[in-house]
């Protein structure tokens, strides 16, 4: 057999395998690093090995060391799963292995990538003009959008940030709400722009729009205002409407972190919470989250197509560029994975209706998981349910640690702390299309003998 086609047959029975143990098996990781690196072996060999031998020894060593992020059990974090189709897209991706950068490298790539950018748009209810950038995760998305907001309103202001840098421009506000996620601080910093100026939240996270107003009253530079659809610990939408008002009267540019929550705008029953939100600027999300693509892939997507040209387009002598636009237009890399083919799988694979039964499905195990909490003793659910993410804690800090130590202890479910208002929290966010409501009672079950609460 060819070493090639052996490696690859060997790689599908692990990966069969792997995908085969998720609803079985424990969820947390079995051995630590320092156990795969023994496994491993630590030395490089002086002589090469066969393909499929390197690939059986990589699954065989790493497998007690994998989490089952993909499995219908992990909640921790905001991690979405593999939807089928988009998981065997990737393997194509990579057995194809273009270099997405330009329309006269890969034509298929950027017939693919035009055509996931314009159904993402319609389904997203974003402007159908908008330009769509594929990057690696939420953070590279809001920077991408960060930028292009950056050099427009310093362009405004008679400043050509891209010949002349930053210093000795008229400097740039960036307002943002005090519950932002730090993906926008570490955005801001990698533009040179630093923190941003915190505007009050309430209790859920959301900004309040009449301190946003007030805000934008007290200054006479270029301002760029950062909104949340999605916040991390409650799931709070910010008001759009009203702030996306406040924000045009101030001649600023809108953006909208919406990491996991920008998809509530696919669901008929979730929708109202986006209302106002497509009247920003740009936009960033994540498809390995809610719409539970492989990793890595964010989406970048940009009113002004020129906007996001200006501040990521890239030129050089020995590129073939294309009279209406590239890829290497849109994102940061020039080297990328074809991360359009995989999002284009998963939206022909579900459908409109598909998209919509996935956002809505997350959410309903969101409110059993809410319901079921808030019934056990001692416990309290401290957010309002609005989409995937749920907050409780069991009493006092002390004890909301125990029930986390003891639940990942248990193996059934991962399940993530944090703190939250200055409170210990357990912090459950439900991102996996492949959850079940088996999943969520088993779960629940978990969280109730980890709580000292018989089931």
């Amino acid at each position: 057999m060819d070493p090639r086609e052996a490696a690859l047959r060997k790689a599908y029975d692990h990966a069969v395998r792997w995908l085969a143990s998720l609803p079985d098996r424990r969820v947390p990781a079995r051995a630590d690093a320092d156990a795969i690196v023994r496994a491993l072996g630590p030395d490089l060999p002086d002589g090469p090995g066969t393909p499929a031998e390197v690939v059986d020894l990589l699954a065989t060593a790493c497998e007690p060391g994998l989490t089952a992020f993909p499995g219908g059990r992990f909640f921790g974090f905001v991690v979405g799963g593999t939807e089928p189709a988009a998981l065997a897209t990737d393997w194509l991706v990579s057995a194809w292995d273009q270099n997405c950068v330009m329309r006269a490298a890969s034509p298929a790539y950027a017939a693919v990538e035009d055509i996931a950018g314009a159904w993402l748009l319609d389904l997203l209810g974003l402007p159908r003009d908008g330009s769509v950038g594929f990057t690696t995760g939420a953070t590279t998305a809001n920077f991408t959008c960060l930028a292009a907001g950056r050099d427009e309103v310093l362009r405004r202001a008679g400043w050509d940030v891209a010949r002349d840098g930053l210093q000795g421009g008229p400097g740039v506000r960036v307002l943002a709400g005090a519950s932002r996620h730090m993906a926008v601080d570490l955005a801001l910093r990698y533009l040179g722009l630093g923190s941003p100026e915190p505007v009050a939240a309430d209790d859920q996270g959301r900004m309040q729009a009449g301190a946003l107003r007030q805000a934008l009253a007290g200054g006479a530079r270029p301002v760029i205002v950062v909104l949340q659809a999605g916040d991390i610990h409650s799931g709070a939408f910010d008001p759009f409407t009203e702030s996306v008002r406040a924000a045009r009267e101030a001649g600023a540019w809108v953006h909208v972190d919406g990491a996991f929550g920008l998809w509530a705008a696919v669901s008929p029953r979730h929708a109202h919470l986006m209302a106002g939100c497509a009247g920003a600027d740009s936009w960033a999300t994540a498809a390995h989250k809610t719409l539970n693509v492989p990793y890595d892939c964010g989406l970048a997507i940009v009113r002004d197509p020129s906007a996001l040209r200006a501040a990521m387009g890239e030129r050089g002598d020995y590129l073939i560029q294309h009279e209406h636009g590239d890829p290497i237009d849109k994102v940061p890399e020039l080297s990328r994975r074809g991360r359009a083919f995989t999002v284009w799988a998963a939206l022909r694979s579900l459908g409109r209706s598909g998209v919509a039964d996935l956002v809505e499905r997350l959410c309903r195990h969101a409110a059993s998981f809410a319901a079921g909490i808030a019934a056990v003793e001692g416990a309290t659910v401290l957010n309002d349910v609005v989409f995937t993410q749920v907050c409780a804690e069991f009493g006092d800090d002390e004890r909301t640690d125990r029930v986390l130590a003891r639940l990942l202890d248990d193996g059934t479910a991962w399940i993530s702390g944090s703190t939250w208002h200055g409170r210990r929290v357990m912090r459950i966010s439900v991102s996996n299309w492949s959850t079940t409501e088996d999943d969520v009672r088993r779960t629940l079950d978990a969280i109730r003998r980890a709580a000292g609460t018989p089931a």
